[in-house]
């Protein structure tokens, strides 16, 4: 064990989650806000979502409003070297082992008065493994209270089944919380001040609202697992070859031996026709555990 002991790994194995308040100093902290800062130059330059940065339905280049960083890891050395260390590797090795395989990257800006939701989903719907040590670590680089959409979970939802994510017969990523008999009321908003990190297990059922208030909530996710664990096909993962899923390993040793282990699982497919970032692909369900923009403004 190199950061965690044994009660926060239980607790993380029978709710799914798990929260550490100002796991970073300061110093990184203000080196990733200047990163972010950087980063965000290019928007200015868009009038549309591109390969680098999803902008926000009421994005304008005079008026940028980002909504998403796309895998800041090849953007900037600062984050790659960051989801290398041990502030980040470190917890993630103490719950599923020292051999640990990357599988994405993103930078959910979630801007003050505008920034978008996420709904509700289960990451091991969008790539469902032979194995479920997958987790995503969530660093927090703003203070995060109830009033800015801070990650929310259902709390032991990681041992039961992957929720239907489809609609009309098409997988778009998101849950009807309704329809699965849930209550928002019921989930666990995850708080803390920048610096903080929030894991999750990926069939964990998480998601985040639309942030009305005055402050920002910019939060990083590296998505990692077990080097055993292997994508499932029709998942949402990226392998091209077995040379391109061992260059994403992160620590530790690959294998070519897939641990299989008796979970539930669902396959995304058919993909629905916009199938790009989540926020273009759940726009495409039906119900939503979270209003809109337009709706919010509405209802105040």
């Amino acid at each position: 064990m190199e950061f965690l002991n044994e009660n926060q790994r239980a607790f993380y194995r029978e709710h799914g989650y798990l929260v550490l308040e100002a796991h970073l100093p300061q110093s990184i902290i203000d080196d990733a806000q200047a990163e972010i800062a950087h980063l965000s130059k290019h928007a200015a330059t868009l009038t549309q979502s591109d390969d680098l940065i999803d902008v926000e339905d009421s994005h304008t280049p005079e008026d940028p409003r980002i909504r998403r960083i796309k895998r800041p890891d090849l953007q900037s050395d600062f984050f790659n070297n960051l989801m290398r260390s041990d502030y980040i590797l470190g917890p993630a090795r103490d719950l599923i082992g020292p051999n640990l395989r990357m599988h994405t990257t993103k930078l959910n800006m979630k801007k003050a008065e505008f920034g978008a939701p996420v709904q509700w989903h289960q990451d091991f719907a969008f790539y469902p493994h032979t194995n479920d040590d997958v987790l995503a670590i969530g660093v927090v680089f703003d203070d995060i209270g109830l009033e800015n959409g801070p990650l929310q979970v259902f709390s032991g939802s990681h041992n039961g089944s992957i929720l239907d994510h489809h609609y009309d017969g098409v997988f778009v990523g998101a849950v009807d919380l309704e329809g699965a008999g849930l209550d928002l009321n019921d989930a666990v908003p995850l708080t803390g001040p920048a610096g903080t990190i929030t894991i999750h297990h990926a069939r964990t059922l998480h998601g985040s609202a639309l942030n009305t208030s005055p402050r920002d909530r910019q939060m990083l996710f590296y998505e990692m697992m077990a080097a055993d664990a292997f994508p499932v096909m029709g998942a949402m993962t990226k392998f091209e070859s077995i040379e391109q899923y061992d260059s994403l390993m992160l620590c530790g040793e690959t294998t070519k031996e897939p641990r299989l282990t008796n979970i539930p699982i669902r396959v995304p497919q058919p993909q629905p026709a916009m199938a790009g970032s989540i926020y273009e692909i759940q726009a495409q369900s039906g119900k939503s555990g979270y209003t809109s923009y337009e709706e919010e403004r509405k209802i105040q």
